[in-house]
């Protein structure tokens, strides 16, 4: 596996911690705190675009 620079967990209520990292390739990798060994990854432009989109509430009615 590449070798990710995990930023510190993003945690709501409880126990919902996830965590975003990228590597030197120009990937980005988003995993459930504690379970880094098995991140979802995508290009770091990816991720920025799901992070912009989210923002902008694309993705209100899941909550």
């Amino acid at each position: 596996m590449a070798d990710i620079t995990w930023e510190e967990p993003f945690c709501a209520e409880g126990a919902n911690c996830f965590r975003i990292g990228t590597d030197s390739d120009g990937n980005a990798y988003i995993a459930v705190a504690g379970q880094e060994d098995a991140p979802l990854t995508d290009t770091r432009e990816a991720l920025r675009h799901l992070i912009l989109e989210i923002k902008a509430g694309k993705a209100d009615h899941l909550l």
